[in-house]
């Protein structure tokens, strides 16, 4: 039992008021579909990786009804090197040889997914792991870049292209949360695996569940409208002042932005990218009123 006199009653009231500052975002999220793309230091950070664990089922104890979403480009580039198998990036995307492709499948299918999983079902069984290419769940098409004018092959790279949530569905009314490595099926070429960019691949996702909210885990505080100037962090804006930024935007952070605008405009309430550094980001952007991040609305 608790000494009481050990108790700091200011302490106390402090957290009881952050329960109840988070009583309007309860009563708006609960039994809605929140999708969350896992990924950067959130990912490869022990301490972070148990934080995370902890928010998603935290999300799922007050009744919202979180899918996470994830990709693993550093264990995945680890995993070629030591296997001496050629990587490279054009225009910010990882050619993958037919060869690399069976281990971006084996990283992120086998290794990154049974450890999340892992991880949420810490605090009970909760989590199931899945693949976009269970089930239908994604199907993907074949991609090239124009880098300087120049076109490129990616190889085994890909756009998801359609969405069946339907099992993504059959496991949240079974009381469990899905969490969905980003790979699938090449329509063009049955029997074929595409690697795609999980944060295009959760915002496909959110938009195909009717999600209220689509949150990305980055590495950064959030979008900066003059980067690197630290003073330009934009804390709100509108998916129309977004689409006119875009072009603008520094290039690791275009995919993740067209990712939060390509949600909005397909009929997501909210899209946000936070700090993924921040130990519990997941709770203060969902759970508080000011939030973390960059937050992107319709309009």
């Amino acid at each position: 039992m608790t000494d009481l006199q050990d108790t700091d009653p200011a302490a106390a009231s402090a957290k009881a008021e952050t329960l109840i500052e988070s009583l309007p975002w309860l009563r708006r999220f609960r039994d809605q579909i929140v999708v969350v793309k896992y990924g950067g230091n959130a990912m490869v950070s022990d301490e972070l990786q148990e934080a995370f664990a902890a928010d998603i089922a935290y999300l799922r104890y007050v009744g919202v009804k979180p899918v996470v979403v994830h990709g693993g480009g550093p264990q995945i580039s680890n995993m070629l090197d030591r296997l001496a198998i050629p990587s490279e990036f054009k225009g910010g995307y990882r050619v993958t040889s037919t060869e690399a492709i069976s281990v971006v499948r084996m990283v992120l299918t086998g290794q990154i997914n049974p450890q999340l999983v892992g991880k949420i079902n810490q605090h009970g069984p909760l989590a199931t792991g899945l693949s976009g290419e269970d089930a239908g769940l994604f199907g993907g098409r074949q991609k090239g870049i124009v880098v300087d004018g120049v076109p490129h092959d990616l190889g085994r790279v890909g756009d998801v292209v359609e969405v069946d949530p339907q099992t993504v569905h059959d496991h949240i009314a079974a009381g469990r949360i899905p969490v969905v490595s980003s790979i699938a099926p090449d329509l063009d070429k049955p029997g074929h695996s595409l690697n795609v960019n999980a944060d295009a691949a959760a915002a496909a996702l959110a938009v195909a569940l009717k999600a209220a909210k689509l949150v990305i885990l980055t590495d950064v505080a959030g979008l900066y409208a003059d980067w690197p100037n630290r003073d330009s962090l934009v804390s709100h804006l509108t998916a129309t002042e977004l689409r006119d930024m875009l072009p603008r935007l520094e290039s690791g952070m275009i995919p993740k932005m067209r990712a939060c605008l390509d949600a909005v405009e397909g009929g997501v309430e909210t899209a946000a990218i936070i700090d993924g550094r921040v130990p519990h980001s997941v709770l203060v952007e969902i759970f508080t009123q000011k939030g973390i991040g960059t937050e992107v609305v319709n309009g």
